[in-house]
């Protein structure tokens, strides 16, 4: 029985005793173990002549119920009655806000079963179901824009790629497009500062920001050393990658070329276990291959000869250069953010207008790509060219960003059934078996390539995880049939015994 005079009389800590239960069982009886709490009120439960305490134990007991305990059922209703009890005299104490009360309770809580139940707050609930909610919602909201954003970089990866096809039908100057196109990279560095005006509420100025963005270049910011240091090399491959990819577009159909351009990141991978000693990977290896054995099939296709074979030669080439790119600057200049990048291919811009002006004019004044006057050229395709490309390159740094990764790599990788379905369907382009083979290859390579890296741990923990789980649900398969089987045998062995 709880005491409640001490609290008040005395200004020590108040305790509430429990005082045990008294014995309700006959001698040679066993003990009870349903219930193995200390009683909370005087009183012991009826007993009838026999020593059982109600009806239900003397049934249960002549029908030889697995698992019965004799007074397993008195003793959960006495519980539930000294229960009920025990919260009536807490509410008599809970007013007594002055006085830390500790009460002692039985390890077996409100389940009948005398299983733990833990109680939570119901803030920290809601609280706890606002922030899963949350995340769901911004992860969702990630997935959905990165497949947007996936498939708009496909799609101006291949209205790039067809307008180059549209244009050199009036106009074959491979290194003029590509000397126009990059010059439009210069408006780049702008765009990202518009949307730094709209979306933070810091406002800088375009100098205070080309000044903090520029120190990609160093502490010191941009000098014209470092200008022609860190920019030439880079505009340099920036430049042979597009000029050979537009020259192998004019050997081969968009189709063949985006499928071996596919292959730069095979290249990324080699050059970065070589020169940048990253984490040599199995699966990664195979994907090389696999790139190399489609390259092999292209060139095989129309019997490595013609302009097949050295259209195939231009476009791997373009990938070479684009993977020698992207581990330079990863070695040089690390990761930078996307105002960095921004002001980076702007200075790139800067560079291919001032300094790599004049190799377009050598090849006009050598007749290597020869035009007429300037009203002649067809600007619409051009600038419809040079924008779907600056577009193309804002979505890719822009969506490493604001989405995952991967979802930037599968946007290029679409880019090749696109110029399939067009080729199939404008330009009624009939692909050979070995070209087919040969792209699903490629492709296939690719796909290996964008696995992680602790792919393979992460494999063998799922599946080790199912087969555990496999284990478990056979383990309780068996028991609850053994539990059965011997409940049955022991019914029917006391319903024998009875007859």
């Amino acid at each position: 029985m709880i005491s409640t005079e001490s609290v008040l009389e005395s200004g020590d800590q108040p305790c509430i005793r429990l005082e045990p239960l008294k014995n309700t069982h006959l001698p040679g009886k066993a003990t009870p173990t349903g219930g193995s709490c200390a009683a909370l009120v005087d009183g012991s439960p009826k007993v009838t002549a026999n020593g059982v305490h109600d009806i239900e134990d003397r049934i249960l007991r002549i029908t030889g119920y697995y698992g019965y305990n004799p007074g397993y059922s008195s003793h959960r209703s006495e519980w539930k009655e000294n229960k009920w009890r025990m919260k009536k005299h807490s509410a008599r104490v809970a007013p007594l806000s002055s006085y830390s009360t500790q009460v002692l309770t039985c390890p077996i809580s409100e389940g009948e079963d005398g299983s733990e139940s833990h109680a939570e707050t119901p803030g920290s609930e809601t609280s706890g179901e606002s922030r899963s909610y949350q995340t769901c919602t911004n992860t969702a909201l990630k997935v959905l824009g990165g497949l947007l954003m996936v498939l708009c970089i496909s799609s101006s990866w291949v209205g790039t790629t067809q307008l180059v096809k549209l244009t050199f039908q009036s106009f074959s100057c491979p290194f003029f497009i590509s000397w126009f196109s990059s010059n439009w990279n210069i408006l780049f560095f702008p765009i990202y500062y518009s949307g730094h005006v709209v979306i933070t509420r810091e406002k800088q100025t375009p100098i205070q920001k080309f000044r903090e963005c520029s120190r990609l270049f160093g502490e010191d910011g941009m000098t014209l050393k470092l200008f022609v240091k860190r920019t030439a090399p880079f505009s340099i491959l920036w430049t042979l990658t597009n000029y050979l990819y537009l020259l192998a577009l004019k050997k081969l159909t968009a189709t063949d070329v985006s499928a071996l351009y596919c292959c730069h990141k095979a290249f990324v991978f080699l050059l970065s276990w070589i020169v940048l000693k990253d984490r040599f990977m199995g699966v990664r290896i195979v994907a090389a291959i696999m790139a190399i054995t489609g390259i092999v099939m292209m060139a095989y296709a129309d019997g490595f000869h013609g302009d097949s074979f050295v259209g195939v030669a231009l476009a791997v080439g373009s990938a070479s250069t684009s993977a020698l790119y992207k581990v330079l600057f990863k070695m040089f200049l690390g990761s930078a953010n996307l105002g960095e990048v921004a002001h980076f291919l702007s200075t790139m811009g800067f560079f291919n207008l001032i300094f790599i002006s004049c190799v377009p004019l050598i090849l006009y004044f050598t007749r290597v790509e020869h035009w007429g006057s300037l009203s002649s050229l067809p600007w619409g395709y051009m600038c419809g060219l040079a924008g779907l490309w600056l577009v193309f390159n804002i979505l890719v740094h822009v969506g490493v960003v604001l989405t995952y990764p991967i979802l930037i790599s599968i946007g290029t990788l679409l880019s090749v059934p696109g110029n399939a379905a067009v080729d199939v369907l404008k330009h009624e382009v009939i692909f050979s078996v070995v070209r087919l083979a040969a792209t699903c290859i490629i492709c296939l390579g690719f796909l290996l390539l964008l696995l992680p890296e602790e792919w393979d741990s992460v494999t063998l923990r799922f599946l080790s995880n199912i087969t555990d789980k496999k284990s478990e649900e056979n383990g309780e398969e068996l028991t609850e049939s053994s539990v059965n089987t011997r409940s049955r045998s022991r019914a029917n062995g006391a319903v024998i015994l009875v007859a």
